[in-house]
């Protein structure tokens, strides 16, 4: 096993810049994972560490060793990819053993290889057939299988889930969890999809435009985000926003209107906010619940039910705020069934609330039992 370190590491194409003052650690034996959206760097970062691209500045390296000019082959790696790249001539016995045979390992070591990485992804009776008779899922089991039997140090995974249904994706992390707790080596795993993130991670680093935004475990990142990308972007359905300003704020509260004139109180230290100060409200859908008749709770919000899904377990609610442009997503129980056009009181607990300054800067919450905020 090995510890990835880079160091202001950046990556340009010409005068695009893409990856920016990359600071990151990341543990012996840990899994983490990267996430942001579409075009945020996270599979070139996982490329450079791969040295499938060169960097153009800073310095990594991998179990102690600086790799910025070491070859791929010559990292201690292996990659796996969202493509699952099989030899459709050979069977899956000979698709895994292929690098090793490049390699020149002896037979009986490579078997010996084979067969272990085999069992434990549980495809030992699949190695006489051929990519075309498995179903996706197993294709990507004998593409891991091929990384496990060069023994890495570090595996990096590209998106390895994205071709799979969700069905067979879910069923999938399992495996995966499955693998890290098995292997005990170091794991990198680029994704889009935050669930994936926020089971499979040890901690998370959140990516936007070539920067890290945010690093921290599943539960630190959802509980304590930075500021308003991070609050954005983790949590499903996604954190609902509203415009307000400072009407009351003290170390340990804060009043804020919203545009359409309702007050909304938070648990916040807002010790460095004045009185008239614009500032952003963000709701959690499953924190939000609908108010009893004649509940007196604070923060109740007057709105109307602009539609509904059902989806079993759950209800989630689109309802409309005066003075918010977007109608508050709501995350109810399942029992619950609001009518479209009814007109309903949301309420939102001030320990739940999170507030964000104009700069788009978190405040710190001050909920009581609240996982704390993990440094990076």
């Amino acid at each position: 096993m090995a510890g990835v370190l880079l160091k202001n590491v950046q990556k340009a194409y010409g005068d695009v810049q893409v990856l920016r003052d990359i600071n990151l650690e990341v543990r012996d034996g840990e899994f983490m994972v990267f996430v942001g959206p579409s075009g945020c760097g996270k599979s070139t970062l996982l490329r450079t560490i791969a040295g499938l691209e060169d960097i153009t500045g800073g310095e990594l390296s991998i179990g102690g060793r600086v790799v910025n000019d070491v070859p791929p082959a010559e990292r201690g790696i292996a990659m796996v990819f969202q493509s699952y790249a099989l030899y459709p001539h050979m069977n899956l016995y000979q698709n895994m053993a292929f690098g090793l045979e490049l390699a020149k390992v002896p037979k009986a070591e490579i078997d010996t290889a084979v067969q272990q990485a085999a069992k434990i992804l549980h495809i030992e009776h699949l190695l006489q057939r051929k990519p075309k008779d498995l179903s996706g899922g197993q294709r990507q089991r004998v593409a891991i299988g091929r990384a496990i039997v060069r023994k890495p140090e570090v595996f990096l995974f590209d998106e390895p889930l994205s071709n799979l249904d969700a069905a067979l994706r879910s069923s999938m992390r399992v495996e995966f969890a499955k693998l890290h707790q098995d292997l005990k080596t170091t794991m990198i795993y680029v994704t889009h999809d935050q669930v994936e993130a926020m089971t499979l991670a040890d901690r998370i680093v959140v990516l936007s435009v070539g920067r890290i935004e945010q690093i921290g475990s599943p539960l630190a990142l959802y509980e304590h985000p930075k500021n308003l990308f991070v609050a954005g972007f983790i949590g499903s359905p996604k954190m609902n926003f509203a415009k307000g300003r400072a009407e009351q704020a003290s170390a340990d509260s804060l009043t804020l209107v919203l545009s359409g004139g309702e007050r909304v109180q938070a648990l916040v230290d807002a010790s460095g906010v004045r009185p008239g100060d614009e500032l952003t409200l963000g709701l959690r859908p499953e924190h939000l619940a609908l108010a009893a008749p004649g509940d007196t709770a604070d923060n109740r919000l007057p709105a109307e039910v602009a539609f509904v899904e059902t989806l079993g377990s759950s209800t989630v609610a689109y309802a409309r705020v005066n003075g918010i442009d977007e109608p508050l997503t709501c995350q109810l129980d399942g029992r619950l069934r609001p009518r479209r056009g009814e007109a309903v009181s949301l309420v939102l607990p001030p320990a739940c609330a999170y507030v964000f300054n104009a700069q788009g800067e978190a405040l710190r919450r001050l909920a009581p039992g609240q996982v704390e905020l993990q440094a990076a």
